[in-house]
This record gives C-alpha cells, structure tokens and sequence, in this order.
C-alpha cells in the first residue's frame, strides 16, 4: 500500500556548488507548463497505481519556495486535490530556504495543510554560506524560523553540513550552537559528498578544493552526536537527529523499504517493486507527459534478493536496524540464511550489533557505514 509520496520543484534563484540534484535557475523556466506536466503525471500515476491511503507528502528540490505566491498555491492546489491527505495526523513536509522570510509565503504553506518545515541552512557563517554559493546569510535564519513559529509551524528541521571546504571544528561548533539556539526539534546533518557534475567536484579535480579531511570529519560528527543526544536529541537515523515524537515520517517509509510516488522532473519513486527514475531536462519532461506517457527514464524491477538487500542497507541506516521478525515476515526466510557470513564479519570486526531481535550498527558503525552497506550489496 502506497502511503507516501514525493514531489520535485527543480527551480532554485541560485545553484549552489555541492548540489546534485536535479535543478535549474528559475529564471526564464517555463514554471506554469512543468505544474501542468506534473498534475498530468499525478493522474497517470494515480490510474496505473491507485492511491489507498496517503501519510506522508514531502516537496522538495531544487527550491519550492522559489515559485511566486501564485504559482505555489496552484502547486500545493495539485498535489492536495489528486493525492488527497487521509486525516489530520498526515505528515505534510516542504522545503524552505532561509531567504524566503516573507510571512505570506510561509501562510500560504500552512494554509494548505503544510505542517512540517524543512530548512537548508547548512551552516551559520556568511563566509561558508558564500563558498557554498547559498543565496541566504546567517541573520535570515532566525528571521524565517521566528516567522514560522509565528503563524504555527511546530515541527521544523535544520539541515546542517560538516565537513565543508574551509570549515573548522569551531564553526561547526558554532553552527550546532546556533542551531540548538532556536529551538527546532529536528536536526539533519550531512558530510559533504562531493559529487562530479557540481562546481566543487570540477573544483576538486583540478585540487582546488580544501577540505578537512576525513579525521576532522569524523571528529565533527562525534561532536554532533554528543551534543545532541545532551540536548535531548536521540539519533534515530545516522543523520538525523528529533526531540521525541518528531522523527520524519516520510524518510522512514525509504529508510524501511516502502513504497512511495516520485513525482516531477528528476523524481525517484518505488512503487509495486519497480524502482524508476523520471526524465530530468524540463522539456523532455513535459514534452513525455504530453505524449500521454509517464515520464520515467529509468524503470528497474527488483527481483526479491535485490529486494532483500536493499531491506538490510537502507534498514541499517536506523539506529533500530533491521528488525529480524519483519524481515522473515516479507520473505520467508530468516536474514542469517540470507547474509549469515556478512553478519558475523561485521559483527567481528565491531560494526554490526546482532541479537534476537535485530542487527544494527555500532557506535563505530557509525561512523563506517558506507563500508558496512556494501557489504551487502550484490551477495546473493
């Protein structure tokens, strides 16, 4: 049963160095013909996979609050008319970036059922906002979280980035600090990955492109880690950190291997064991959608041992891990038949926690994770 979905708004005033995303400059895009396309994608997509209960809806990007007043109202008309909220307990996140503090905007969101906020901070030090290309400074994110609060967003999330070019230990300190200052009850935080279409992977090849460094990395994250859970964080994902009861619906249905829509330009979705990936450029998009076709580049049906790995690596990415008994109860099979040899490798070598009721990462888990998952890929 399909009970999440997610939506792509590509558009962005400014594109920012370490991003990969599908994304372009608002500029001149053809805004109002991509909302067409993608209203058209929800009917096709509702008609090939009815919808039974929707929970969770997440918009995200590129930049949602990069639409004009108008144009976001229409998008958030779409996506709540066809895909229509099954009660008021559904999680309802969109994207938001720190720039956009006008008080209308922010209403506009609530006023169509928006409960969560998702914010890219990234960081609260102008000259790392500036080197990341990021279209906001530090005193707007105050200004946007108080204004949030103000007309009655409760559940608002931060991300954060460590590891950054030219980022110290202290700034991230600061960051943290900050962050914890305005009292939000979710924290995300990423390393920095960079990524080869992106101005800091060009960057990179050419070795201009300074960073800390995995030993300070991992010093950074234990510094989240530490502060957090004193604050009265938990850590219920390795990046993702809630005061209890706000933990993210929505990524908890990928972390556990659900199903879910991908909607828009670029959008990844999973739905009756068929992993698909939509057309990036915007005209092939809308021109596909025209054509009365979904606009799906990539389709991939998951035969029930890649099902099973990806159970176990996206699982493993939640402090809880994987939970054997429901494990057996999707394929029949007790997971020691399945990985037995890579659990007791990585349980062995201090990475893996296995007892009667789950395997799930180490502390030193943690902070090798990459390297636990891939072990689990491509074994059966």
């Amino acid at each position: 049963m399909t009970k999440a979905a997610y939506i792509h708004i590509p558009f962005c005033e400014q594109i920012c160095h370490y991003c990969d995303f599908n994304k372009f400059l608002i500029q001149g895009q053809p805004v109002d013909d991509y909302l067409d396309a993608m209203e058209l994608e929800i009917k096709k997509l509702l008609e090939a996979y009815p919808a039974k209960a929707i929970e969770t809806f997440y918009i995200g990007g590129g930049t949602p609050t990069a639409l004009d007043d108008e144009q976001l109202k229409r998008m958030l008309e779409i996506v709540t008319t066809h895909l229509q909220p099954t009660d008021q307990n559904i999680e309802f996140t969109v994207e938001a970036n720190p720039s956009v503090t006008e008080r209308n905007k922010l209403q506009i969101l609530k006023n169509a059922g928006a409960n969560r906020l998702s914010i890219g901070v990234q960081a609260f030090q102008d000259t790392l906002l500036s080197a990341l290309n990021r279209n906001h400074r530090r005193e707007d994110v105050a200004r946007m979280i108080h204004e949030a609060q103000a007309i009655g967003f409760e559940n608002i999330s931060i991300d954060l980035m460590f590891g950054l070019p030219g980022q110290t230990l202290e700034m991230f300190k600061e960051s943290v600090s900050l962050a914890l200052q305005l009292n939000v009850p979710h924290i995300s935080a990423y390393s920095l990955q960079v990524e080869n279409q992106t101005v800091f992977g060009i960057r990179d090849k050419k070795g201009e492109l300074s960073l800390p460094g995995e030993e300070k990395e991992s010093v950074m994250f234990e510094y989240l880690i530490d502060t957090l859970k004193q604050k009265g964080f938990f850590q219920y994902e390795i990046s993702n950190f809630a005061k209890p009861g706000y933990e993210s619906k929505h990524n908890r249905v990928y972390w556990k291997n659900e199903p879910y829509y991908g909607i828009g330009a670029g959008a990844h979705g999973y739905l009756d064991d068929i992993r698909y990936e939509n057309v990036k450029p915007l005209p092939h998009y809308i021109r596909k959608i025209r054509e009365d076709a979904l606009p799906q580049r990539i389709v991939t049906r998951l035969e029930e041992k890649d099902r099973m790995e990806e159970e176990v690596f996206l699982g493993l990415r939640k402090m809880d891990g994987v939970n054997k008994e429901t494990f057996y109860k999707k394929y029949n099979l007790h997971i020691e038949d399945v990985f037995s040899e890579q659990i007791d490798k990585l349980t062995a070598q201090g990475l893996l926690v296995n007892d009667t009721q789950s395997i799930r990462l180490t502390n030193r888990g943690l902070f090798l994770g990459n390297e636990v998952f891939q072990e689990f890929i491509g074994v059966i």
